[in-house]
């Protein structure tokens, strides 16, 4: 699967978010070195610290139907804005789960084409405790 195909799988994700307070939708795809791939999208809650974010609700969604192969690439989409990149909290979440340096993350660019980065451009001198 390309990067084109996992970005418009986490545009279609993005129509099911729910976010009445931000209004920002988001959607996410996982690709797993299985070919399998799996889709979350941002669910906001009043309490804020309670909302998930598209990219972590894809990867829970995941490891809730038995994935256990490594994680190859993340595509993120928002309709309200291009490059939208994972906050602090999922660039965590990815260093937790992915073990191999040829992870991506991909996002929509300016000019609406795909582009990605590695997790040791978005996370350099991430925190591990095992791996």
């Amino acid at each position: 699967m390309d990067i084109s195909e996992l970005l418009e799988k986490a545009k279609d994700a993005s129509k099911n978010a729910y976010c009445p307070y931000s209004k920002f939708s988001v959607g996410a795809c996982v690709l797993y070195e299985s070919g399998n791939t799996y889709l979350g999208c941002n669910v906001e809650n009043s309490s804020f610290g309670m909302t998930l974010c598209a990219e972590r609700n894809a990867i829970s969604s995941a490891i809730a139907n038995g994935e256990k192969s490594e994680i190859k690439a993340v595509a993120i989409y928002s309709p309200q804005s291009t490059k939208c990149m994972p906050c602090g909290a999922c660039r965590q979440w990815f260093s937790e789960f992915v073990t191999t340096d040829d992870f991506v993350v991909i996002v929509e660019d300016d000019d609406k084409t795909p582009v990605s980065y590695t997790l040791e451009e978005l996370l350099p001198y991430s925190f591990k405790l095992i791996h």
